[in-house]
């Protein structure tokens, strides 16, 4: 989510897995040497993530040192930092804050065979579904936009509300104990969060327009090295709320936390549709591309292939993605997203430009009758 608004920038962040790294053994250590209660060591750790944020932020912003050298900095820095503070060992977390990136909605005592509030979280996505599609009618009707049959749109809610319904069945009557998990709805509400945040608010437009046009966007206004800034600290926030969700799962904070983990953000951000030059991007199209991504890497590993096969295979997922969406701009066409999401817009229309029919007179000078002519 935080790597798409950098790369809208026309930034990117390579220390996403050692600020999340150095973030979440300071939290572990916090618990397990230092006595600091859970709630206190989540927000010591988003205070650190922003402060680590910051830093890179001033560098970029205000210092102009290009972010893939400032975030390359960084990720030595921070990853040597998890290190010195964990002595490369392994630092376990007190069993009451697993629950952050193991644990499950809770059970409401009712007499249903199913997980009552995994299955309302399903409803909540289904008419979520229904009621964006007839926003979006309504709104292209307003514009007098062309718009895709109705049996289209039917269609469409119809799939997808019943592909959402069907997996929060699934999570719902799954084995007891088990349902929708705590760290998924974290996820949802940062979706939406930043959904909201890109799409309808001044600081999100800000965001596209300057990575669309900074010069433009500096000369109409807008402050370019405080929208830098403040992208570079949320990419580190989010990074360190993604480290104290691993420990949590993991029970335990380690030197090899976050490996790899900006790589499979760039790729899944640029295989969700975001433009190489900046400025195009969306965070719905970045969870679809983080989608795609588990999907390989899960698929890959059921089938029995090694992790060789399956870095293979994503490396050319992610060049195929890049590719077709570099040809496809070149063409004046969508992003592999954009293609299978874009909603119809009313064509240009032609116009006919009346031809200029000569009046009588024409050749015949503009000149008053009553001067003399030269």
């Amino acid at each position: 989510i935080g790597m798409v608004m950098v790369i809208i920038m026309g930034h990117i962040d390579l220390s996403v897995g050692s600020v999340a790294a150095f973030v979440g053994i300071i939290v572990a250590k916090s618990m397990s040497e230092w006595n600091v209660p859970w709630p206190f060591a989540i927000a010591m750790g988003l205070v650190v993530g922003a402060l680590a944020g910051a830093w890179q932020g001033f560098w970029v912003a205000y210092v102009g040192v290009p972010a893939f050298i400032v975030t390359l900095a960084g990720m030595l820095i921070f990853r040597g930092a998890n290190q010195a503070i964990g002595q490369s060992t392994t630092i376990p977390v007190p069993p009451e804050y697993s629950f952050i990136g193991s644990g499950y909605l809770p059970e409401l005592p009712l007499p249903f065979d199913f997980n009552v509030l995994t299955m309302v979280l399903g409803l909540i996505g289904a008419g979520w579904i229904v009621w964006n599609e007839v926003r979006l009618r309504r709104q292209q009707a307003k514009i007098d936009a062309d718009r895709a049959p109705v049996w289209v749109s039917v269609v469409k809610v119809v799939l997808l509300s019943a592909a959402i319904l069907w997996a929060a069945w699934l999570f719902a009557t799954g084995r007891p104990g088990t349902s929708f998990p705590i760290s998924g709805v974290i996820l949802l509400v940062l979706v939406v969060i930043y959904s909201f945040l890109t799409n309808s608010t001044v600081f999100g437009r800000h965001i596209y327009a300057v990575g669309g046009n900074r010069l433009a966007a500096s000369l109409s206004g807008v402050k370019d090295r405080r929208v830098d800034f403040f992208v570079m600290m949320n990419m580190s926030v989010l990074a360190a709320i993604a480290g104290m969700i691993y420990i949590g799962r993991a029970t335990a904070s380690g030197p090899q936390d976050g490996n790899g983990w900006e790589l499979d953000a760039i790729a899944a951000v640029f295989i969700g549709g975001a433009a190489v030059s900046g400025g195009i991007g969306t965070v719905i199209g970045s969870i679809i591309g983080g989608l795609v991504m588990a999907f390989l890497n899960n698929g890959l590993q059921l089938i029995g292939a090694g992790a060789d096969a399956v870095s293979i295979v994503k490396g050319l997922v992610l060049l195929l993605a890049v590719a077709v969406d570099v040809i496809s701009k070149r063409r004046g066409g969508p992003s592999i997203i954009g293609l299978m999401m874009r909603r119809r817009d009313k064509s240009a229309e032609v116009i006919e430009v009346p031809a200029v029919v000569p009046t009588s007179g024409t050749n015949t000078s503009s000149q008053p009758a009553d001067l003399p002519k030269v």
